[in-house]
């Protein structure tokens, strides 16, 4: 009886990479996302945290484009996606009418649901075990991240 990799379908190399250029976007929308939240955010503390997030997310891209580039892949994303790009837009335009840290981190939270689906949809397939493994890697901090942004927007009430 197969085991539950083996039933699902192998991934082309083509699937893999546009798997990664699909994550590699959604890094890109966190990155910009928590570098233009964190410049309007009042609280020093998560000031500083959404500074080094947007750090991590640049080298999360790193990572995947390195992975990319070993694959003879050297065409690197450089933008995010369309909706990233309006759902940043939204949160400067909250930003500028007043809205406080508490509606900034609701805006990242949205923010963060988005990183973690599109790290979902790549886990969901059988990728090779290196990708695998380094999403796997990338995504547990993700999921943290997530809990943090959420935890801080509920304590901002």
């Amino acid at each position: 009886m197969p085991t539950e990799p083996e039933q699902r379908h192998k991934v082309t190399n083509k699937e893999v990479r546009e798997t990664l250029h699909s994550v590699i976007e959604s890094l890109i929308d966190g990155q910009e996302g928590f570098q233009a939240i964190g410049e309007h955010l009042k609280d020093d503390k998560l000031k500083h945290y959404f500074m080094a997030e947007s750090l991590k997310r640049a080298s999360f891209r790193g990572e995947l484009e390195t992975m990319l580039h070993t694959e003879g892949d050297h065409d690197a994303k450089e933008g995010g996606s369309l909706s990233g790009t309006l759902h940043r837009t939204w949160g400067d335009i909250k930003a500028k009418l007043g809205g406080g840290d508490h509606t900034l981190l609701e805006t990242a939270e949205q923010g963060e649901d988005a990183a973690k689906k599109a790290y979902k949809d790549a886990l969901g397939k059988n990728l090779p075990e290196p990708v695998h493994e380094l999403l796997s890697t990338q995504n547990a901090h993700i999921e943290k991240s997530h809990d943090y942004v959420k935890a801080a927007r509920d304590n901002s009430k």
